[in-house]
């Protein structure tokens, strides 16, 4: 009898134990099967709806906890940045109204049989249509403006907090980046040069034709490249820049951009060096050095190649640092349509897929390795990541303009590290 007991306990024991874990990678049969590396464990049951990951609730907490935002929500996020799990870098194009998802309902005005919402598609675009987030005129080929369709201020989105940060608990901090919101037009990408001891802070903004840099705290800009309200493609002017990356000596480069179809080169101080790129048939083009918004952009601080998202045509084009055309991939058909690259420093480039709702990574060949994410305004699914960032803890953090929100997802113990977005690259700072 005792014995029947003890089984009972052991058994309760390891089921509940099972269901505390459930999420997490349990093994089938005690080890990793062969061709695997050691210590990687196996998951039973599930799918790999989050790669190897799991996604944080709670992170950032709720706008609506904030005084005086008791009913507003987060737009639609334009970009992210670790320095550390405790200092997260966020941005938005302003604020939303706080909704709930609406009952499925009849609109014959549409159309004959169509109904709003559909089930298992996020109800709002934070980032397109009318009465999103603000400015309107934000695509390829557009010009950013304040125009009927933005919508009302103060009724239908709130210019407010362009920039947070957030903590590990998901606390959101303004911190003194409140004072830039009317200085900004539409913030693109956010950043801090790896190589830069004193951590400066890079917002590009597309809608300004700009690219700022400020103290690490936000109190001071301290730096303007491109000249402000004037599009242009010279040494002194952008055409709607997107994002930024950087050689190990400082050497910037910038994508420029939406209508801009060029890879802009400045030296550690901002001096203008070098431009290469131009204007291509858009979806269509095959030919080296033409392109269709340029729209990500990464450097292998190893070869200092530069790879660059030439997001219309669908394709990642590889150049030297002096813009000679090294080589190139298609990154899929139809819907493929990558909105940011990555470069980790595991040497392998991964790239944010916001058509086909995932994360994709590739050798630095452009040889297909993996790819995880889903559709969906649920926790850890994704609708359109806009920039994606790593912790040197290895966290993932994703900012997504039509989702409107910035999430977190952990690595999963005993994860595969080959199905992990790699750590940054380190370079004059760790923390």
């Amino acid at each position: 009898m005792v014995r029947r007991v003890v089984i009972l306990a052991a058994f309760i024991l390891v089921f509940v134990a099972g269901f505390l874990l459930n999420g997490r990678l349990t093994s089938v049969s005690g080890q990793a099967p062969a061709g695997l590396p050691a210590g990687v464990v196996v998951q039973k049951g599930g799918q790999e709806q989050f790669g190897h990951y799991e996604p944080v609730p709670n992170w950032p907490k709720p706008l609506t906890q904030l005084p005086g935002h008791e009913k507003w929500t987060w737009g639609a996020h334009q970009g992210i940045f670790a320095q550390n799990p405790n200092r997260v870098f966020v941005i938005q194009r302003g604020e939303l109204p706080d909704l709930r998802r609406p009952r499925n309902t009849p609109v014959p005005s549409f159309g004959p049989s169509l109904s709003f919402p559909v089930n298992q598609v996020p109800f709002r675009n934070a980032s397109q249509g009318p009465v999103a987030s603000p400015p309107t005129g934000g695509g390829t080929g557009g010009v950013p403006n304040w125009g009927n369709d933005a919508g009302k201020e103060g009724v239908d989105y709130r210019w407010e907090h362009l920039v947070y940060v957030v903590d590990a608990q998901g606390n959101v901090n303004f911190e003194n980046w409140a004072q830039w919101d009317k200085a900004m037009m539409r913030p693109h990408s956010v950043y801090i040069n790896p190589y830069d001891p004193e951590k400066h802070v890079w917002i590009v903004d597309d809608g300004r034709h700009t690219v700022l840099k400020f103290t690490n705290d936000g109190s001071k800009l301290v730096q303007t490249i491109g000249t402000q309200d004037v599009p242009g493609s010279d040494g002194a002017h952008f055409n709607r820049p997107t994002f930024l990356t950087w050689l190990p000596d400082s050497t910037l480069f910038v994508a420029d951009g939406y209508n801009g179809s060029r890879v802009a080169k400045f030296d550690k101080d901002g001096k203008f060096l070098a431009t290469w790129g131009q204007q291509g048939d858009r979806g269509k083009e095959t030919r080296p050095s033409y392109f269709n918004s340029v729209h990500g952009i990464a450097t292998d601080p190893k070869t200092r190649r530069v790879y660059v998202n030439d997001r219309e045509n669908k394709r990642i084009q590889v150049f030297d640092e002096n813009g000679k055309f090294l080589d190139q991939w298609w990154i899929g058909v139809g819907a493929a349509h990558v909105y940011s690259v990555y470069m980790a420093s595991d040497g392998y480039f991964w790239g944010s897929d916001a058509g086909t709702f995932q994360f994709v990574k590739w050798d630095l060949n452009g040889k297909y390795q993996y790819s995880f994410g889903f559709l969906g305004d649920s926790l850890g699914a994704i609708f359109a990541v806009h920039q994606m960032s790593v912790d040197q803890e290895g966290n993932l953090y994703t900012a997504e303009t039509a989702g409107g929100r910035a999430q977190k997802f952990r690595p999963l113990r005993g994860a595969d590290p080959a199905k992990l977005v790699g750590k940054p690259v380190i370079g004059a700072w760790r923390d």
